[in-house]
C-alpha cells in the first residue's frame, strides 16, 4: 500500500531558499578568490552559524549571544545574495570584499566556538527546582533528641527525718492502745496529731514508727 506523498509547501519554500542562498554565497566566494571546495566551504559554513545560534535561541541560554551571532550569519547570507543580484560586478570584486570573505572562516569559527561551548548558570537558591528543595529536605539528617529536664532526670528530694524522741513514741503507743480501745479502730494522724499537741511532720514520723 502506497503512502500518499504529502507536500509541504513551508519545507519546500525553505528548501528553495536555502538552494538559492548556498549558490549565491558559493559564487561570492570564488569571485573573491576562493576557488574550489573553498568556495563550496564557505555557504556550509554561514548555514551550519546560523543553525547554531538558532538553537541557543531556542535552549533560552544566553540570547544576547545567539542573536548576535545569528545576525551576523545572517548579514553574510542576505549579502552574498544582494551581492550576486547584479550589483557587483564579480569580476572585479574590491578588496575590502576579499578582506571579508578571506577573515569569515576566522569569525565563523570564533561564533561556533562560543555557541557550542557556552557554559549554563548554576542553580542558585532563587531558581531551584521544587524537586531539589524536596531532596535536601529528606537528606537532611534528623535533629538529636533534647536531653532530658532537670525536674525528669532528678527524683524529687526526700523529706527530712524529724527526730523523735523515745518517751514521746512510748506515749503515742499508750494514746494510740487507748483509742483502740475505746473505739474498737485504729488511731488516724490528724487525731494522734491532735492528741499529742505536735505538728505534722512530727506526727508523721511517730505514726510511721507505731
Amino acid at each position: 500500500m502506497r503512502l500518499p506523498v504529502r507536500l509541504d509547501a513551508v519545507l519546500v519554500q525553505a528548501l528553495i531558499a536555502a538552494a538559492l542562498s548556498f549558490a549565491h554565497l558559493h559564487d561570492l566566494a570564488s569571485a573573491a578568490g576562493q576557488h574550489g571546495w573553498k568556495a563550496w566551504a564557505y555557504p556550509i559554513s554561514v548555514d551550519l552559524l546560523m543553525v547554531a545560534a538558532w538553537r541557543r535561541l531556542r535552549s533560552g541560554e544566553s540570547k544576547a549571544a545567539g542573536w548576535c551571532w545569528f545576525l551576523i550569519a545572517l548579514t553574510a547570507s542576505l549579502g552574498a545574495n544582494i551581492a550576486t543580484a547584479g550589483l557587483l560586478d564579480l569580476n572585479a570584486v574590491p578588496a575590502w570584499l576579499r578582506i571579508l570573505v578571506a577573515g569569515w572562516p576566522a569569525v565563523a569559527f570564533l561564533g561556533g566556538t562560543l555557541l557550542a561551548h557556552g557554559t549554563t548558570p548554576e542553580p542558585t537558591a532563587n531558581n531551584r527546582t521544587d524537586t531539589e528543595v524536596i531532596e535536601d529536605q529528606e537528606d537532611a539528617p534528623e535533629p538529636p533528641p533534647e536531653p532530658p529536664t532537670q525536674q525528669a532526670s532528678n527524683p524529687p528530694p526526700e523529706q527530712p527525718v524529724v527526730p523523735v524522741p523515745a518517751a514521746l513514741v512510748e506515749h503515742a503507743r499508750k494514746v494510740a492502745a487507748e483509742h483502740h480501745t475505746r473505739t474498737g479502730t485504729p488511731i488516724d494522724t490528724p487525731t494522734l496529731r491532735a492528741r499529742l499537741g505536735v505538728p505534722a511532720p512530727m506526727a508523721d514520723a511517730i505514726a510511721a514508727q507505731l
